[in-house]
């Protein structure tokens, strides 16, 4: 009996002593602040605040932490620190005022895995190889349409197999999602592959199921774990194993594409992205400026993703805004009506003379929110920001919503009012804090791109048919979050004018 009592006691002193071990590793690993670092809300040993953020809507709960903590806060996600901007003040602050010193992006194990390694694509590269690549892109966005009328016309032409996607419901019922991500990833697809797909193609629809998926894994609180566990979270089963699979699928479709262009490239007429990276390969393959065939397929995925799920999304924000508000809607119809008509296509020539249509278009992107938050960013040197020390090397997310939805700088910051826009004499203004496409050095280098499109498709939309929805039905404003966001679920009614 003494022996069992014994062995116990040890058994038991054992258990205290490993327990003392962990905590001190613990607390060695989660190093007390520095002096005069960001507040914010208390976080578990280990864990940090990962479970204390909301899974469906995590920008409402991160904007509504500024209320308490201040516009600068740190949010701990496992060991890892990440400091959150808020408000217009002092996102301009980090974006515009400080540009250099937050343009580059933090380690993820995310997309580290999804980007294999020293691969880091367009938008998740750094230093010179994120310059040469950014330049790159816009040169050949540039070339390929947004410096002439080239791109407009494509996407005209674009307007009208929507169109005729649309009559084909002959007024019945059906869910618009499908049609938007059609068309506007057409556009894309012209640039980056040279041509547009056929709505029915099975390929091009499977694609685009990735990329829906992808974008909003990748945005979830399953993306935060994986980058906060990574060791664990690789091993482990759930959904965000899905935003591999469907990365994977993605480059696949991508490389065919890639092989197909290699067989009859010519260099004396490249005809889209790939074609003209495949020459700068030639001479710059050994520079280490990403012109690798491996980091085409990444700059590609990259491209698709903002190309296409920003643009869909604001439009299907667009129909739904439209449908709550029926006053909205003719008031944009009459517009359209007086300086374009029923008959003749629009043209980006007419946006100067749409002032209200142009404040709808605004308005429909600033409630809808696209990109709730913001890619992260880190801190080159140490520096401030509102009065705390930001080290050298902390990550630092800025938080679009809290812009968007500013109450400093919006008079009716959560009613959908395209008077925003409008001054005294109801010509259009633009609001600096409108900033659906980030700010700085790391804006969106597509935003010409995304302009013309959500002018020209919404234009077109409204100029031939008139939306509702089925009777009774509410249509939701709340959203589902990822790396966009996404509305609920809807059907409508498209009747001819």
């Amino acid at each position: 009996m003494w022996l069992c009592l014994l062995c116990q006691w040890f058994n038991l002193r054992g258990m205290l002593v490993f327990l003392f071990a962990v905590l001190l590793v613990v607390l060695f690993l989660n190093k007390k602040d520095p002096p005069h670092f960001p507040p914010g809300p208390p976080a578990l040993p280990i864990l940090g605040n990962i479970f204390s953020i909301e899974a469906k809507q995590p920008h409402i709960y991160l904007t509504k932490l500024a209320d308490v903590y201040g516009s600068v806060f740190c949010i701990r996600l496992g060991r890892h620190k990440t400091v959150f901007v808020s408000g217009w003040k002092m996102v301009k602050e980090a974006l515009v005022t400080q540009a250099d010193n937050f343009v580059d992006r933090p380690y993820s194990p995310m997309v580290t895995r999804i980007y294999s390694g020293n691969l880091a694509g367009l938008f998740f590269s750094n230093g010179k190889v994120w310059r040469r690549q950014r330049r790159f892109a816009m040169a050949t966005l540039r070339s390929f349409g947004l410096a002439n009328n080239s791109m407009e016309q494509k996407v005209c032409e674009e307007t009208q197999c929507l169109q005729e996607a649309v009559e084909k419901k002959k007024g019945e019922p059906f869910d618009p999602v499908p049609l938007l991500n059609n068309a506007v990833s057409n556009i894309i697809c012209q640039i980056v592959f040279g041509r547009r797909f056929d709505y029915s193609d099975r390929d091009f629809q499977s694609m685009l199921k990735n990329l829906t998926d992808m974008a909003y894994l990748e945005g979830s609180v399953w993306a935060l774990l994986y980058d906060a566990f990574p060791v664990l979270m690789k091993i482990l089963p759930g959904p965000h194993n899905g935003i591999f699979t469907s990365s994977k699928s993605l480059e696949a479709s991508i490389k065919r594409e890639i092989d197909r262009h290699k067989l009859d490239l010519d260099p004396s007429n490249p005809r889209d992205y790939i074609d003209k990276f495949l020459l700068e390969e030639r001479h710059n393959r050994n520079t280490g400026m990403g012109f690798e065939e491996e980091n085409l397929v990444l700059c590609c995925l990259d491209l698709f993703l903002a190309g296409s799920e920003t643009t869909s999304k604001t439009l299907q924000w667009g129909l739904i805004y439209l449908i709550k508000d029926p006053h909205i809607q003719d008031k944009v119809q009459a517009e359209i009506d007086r300086v374009i008509g029923r008959s003749r296509q629009p043209s980006m020539g007419d946006r100067p003379n749409m002032p209200y249509t142009d404040a709808v278009i605004h308005e429909i992107q600033r409630m809808g929110n696209i990109v709730p938050l913001n890619g992260l960013r880190k801190a080159a040197r140490d520096t401030t920001l509102g009065g705390y020390v930001i080290p050298k090397g902390t990550a630092v997310m800025p938080n679009l919503t809290s812009v968007l939805f500013d109450k400093n700088e919006w008079e009716t910051p959560d009613t959908f009012n395209p008077g925003h826009f409008l001054d005294a004499e109801g010509k259009f203004f633009r609001r600096e804090a409108f900033l659906p496409f980030s700010a700085g050095k790391r804006a969106c280098l597509g935003e010409a791109l995304a302009r013309m499109e959500l002018f020209l498709f919404f234009v077109s939309l409204c100029q031939k048919f008139k939306f509702s929805t089925l009777e009774g039905v509410e249509l939701s404003i709340e959203g589902i979050t990822g790396a966009t966001r996404t509305p609920y679920p809807f059907k409508i009614f498209a009747k001819s004018r």
